[in-house]
């Protein structure tokens, strides 16, 4: 992918061609992302990363307000768009209820689903809004790596940050939320 094909595309989205010929050279990295999320989802789950894909970019580049300021921004604002998206299926298809069961929190592969950790999403979205009201760019590193797939250099670059703060910021986030869903289970 042509990163400076990708922001001539993102700045003329308002031109309906430069949305056809955009979908073909982000969708393999946005289908990417959406396979991790449901590398172990179950068979019969009703989102399908095809689906979620699909939504996504839709979401995306009907955007009037966002200065696009390039590919890596396109996927952190991607990241957004799909966690709203789980979210909101997860929260309409009745997830399992808080305290019903632990769910193991699998940050570094992506979401892990299974049937019995079906509200595990709805659990890491809670985590990550009470993570931003205490420090917002930990939470912002989560949502960019685990749900945008983004790497530690590109959040870094997204954020204007060194990858050093980047990575610590990781490690700390990790090791908050995984404290946060244990004790509000």
């Amino acid at each position: 992918m042509n990163k400076t094909e990708v922001s001539q595309l993102l700045n003329q989205l308002d031109l309906p061609k430069s949305k056809e010929q955009l979908y073909p050279i982000v969708y393999d990295n946005l289908h990417d992302i959406a396979e991790k999320l449901f590398r172990r989802e179950r068979v019969d789950h009703t989102l399908q990363p095809t689906l979620l894909v699909n939504e996504a970019y839709l979401n995306l580049v009907d955007q009037d307000q966002i200065n696009w300021q390039g590919k890596t921004h396109f996927f952190a604002v991607g990241a957004q768009a799909i966690r709203r998206i789980l979210v909101h299926h997860a929260r309409s298809k009745n997830a399992i209820k808080r305290g019903s069961g632990e769910h193991m929190l699998e940050l570094e592969e992506g979401i892990a689903f299974t049937p019995e950790k079906e509200g595990m999403v709805l659990d890491i979205h809670e985590g990550l809004e009470q993570l931003a009201k205490v420090h917002d760019r930990q939470a912002t590193v989560v949502e960019l790596k685990f749900f945008g797939g983004l790497k530690m250099q590109e959040i870094a670059d997204e954020l204007g940050v060194s990858i050093k703060t980047i990575e610590v910021d990781w490690k700390v986030a990790k090791a908050w939320l995984k404290k946060f869903m244990k004790s509000d289970l």
